[in-house]
């Protein structure tokens, strides 16, 4: 299909969204949300998002709506989705979740209203802002630099996995973090004395590729890597995991909740609450120029004592006591 007509296909469908007849008759001010993930997996990060508005007195169908966009892990379909949010429903400010290609396709969608992004690294790195303390005109967020963790993880399930001798890396070459995931985990790996096979995977059919070799590698355990794509495609990475029998340390809770080992990472939820936040300051009056770009400080541990079990695995006594969760 070519993209005059998808772009027609999408905007020509506007009259089946409730939000653009909304924003015709009400003077409450409309949210977009657009993100790179699906709503099927997202139910706990619109919770937090909502959340974090209610907070600061912002209530959803009564003070404020919310017109949600998803781009289903479809990155493609991403501009389309902001220039309808911008042209169309003329929202009053944007948050733009799921990773960098949400918020890069809102930046390219307006000058003018507001944005709020979150992403799991650098926001400098990725072009989204030029400062951290002085972010762009109409553009501010939440960050979390999850890359730099990978070493930490693979230190972790070398802790927990008895006789690890080769470890495995899932990574994204379209994530921008991917080389210093790749070489934070490579200086760990010397550090352990372990072997690393490191795949790259971008879509579905990669990501089964990937633990077909990490089987052939007689890979001992998995670091998943932070790109967004992942989080997306976390049930096929966890059942992938356990059809093999692999342990696996993830960036997210979320990972953990679906049968993943372990994850160490901050939470994705206080993201999305700081997030909605910023969101209600904004329809307050602030300026995301007066909004530094928020860095999550808090750091959470979460095993799952149920998939240790069926791994064969005992979990250490120090990795109980040190734990934020303990999912049975």
């Amino acid at each position: 299909m070519r993209r005059r007509d998808l772009i027609k296909g999408i905007a020509g469908s506007a009259a089946a969204w409730p939000c653009a007849a909304v924003a015709q008759q009400s003077s409450i001010p409309i949210i977009g949300f657009l993100s790179f993930r699906s709503a099927n997996e997202s139910a706990d990060s619109e919770a937090a998002f909502r959340e974090g508005l209610s907070e600061i007195g912002y209530s959803e169908g009564r003070s404020v709506r919310i017109a949600f966009r998803w781009a289903e892990g479809k990155k493609d379909r991403l501009p389309v989705l902001a220039a309808h949010l911008v042209d169309n429903l003329h929202v009053a400010v944007i948050a733009a979740t799921g990773g960098a290609s949400s918020a890069l396709a809102a930046k390219a969608a307006t000058k003018t209203i507001p944005i709020v992004f979150t992403y799991a690294a650098d926001p400098v790195k990725a072009g989204i802002v030029a400062s951290l303390n002085r972010p762009e005109e109409n553009i501010t967020g939440v960050t979390w630099f999850s890359g730099d963790l990978a070493g930490k993880r693979l230190a972790l399930l070398h802790d927990i996995v008895p006789n690890l001798v080769t470890a495995g890396l899932l990574t994204d070459t379209n994530d921008p973090e991917d080389s210093s995931q790749r070489v934070d985990a490579q200086d760990a790996a010397r550090r352990l004395n372990l072997k690393l096979v490191v795949m790259n995977a971008s879509t579905e059919r990669e990501i089964d590729a990937a633990f077909t070799r990490f089987a052939q590698q007689q890979v001992g355990a998995v670091v998943v890597g932070s790109d967004p794509f992942f989080v997306t495609r976390r049930e096929q990475i966890i059942s992938l995991a356990a059809r093999q029998t692999i342990p696996t340390m993830c960036p997210l809770r979320e990972y953990v909740a679906a049968g993943g080992l372990m994850s160490y990472g901050n939470p994705l939820r206080e993201a999305y609450r700081h997030a909605g936040l910023y969101v209600g300051r904004i329809l307050r009056g602030a300026k995301p120029a007066d909004l530094p770009i928020e860095r999550l400080a808090k750091f959470e541990f979460v095993i799952n004592l149920a998939t240790a079990k069926t791994l064969g695995l005992t979990v250490p006594a120090s990795f109980l006591s040190l734990a934020d969760e303990l999912i049975d």
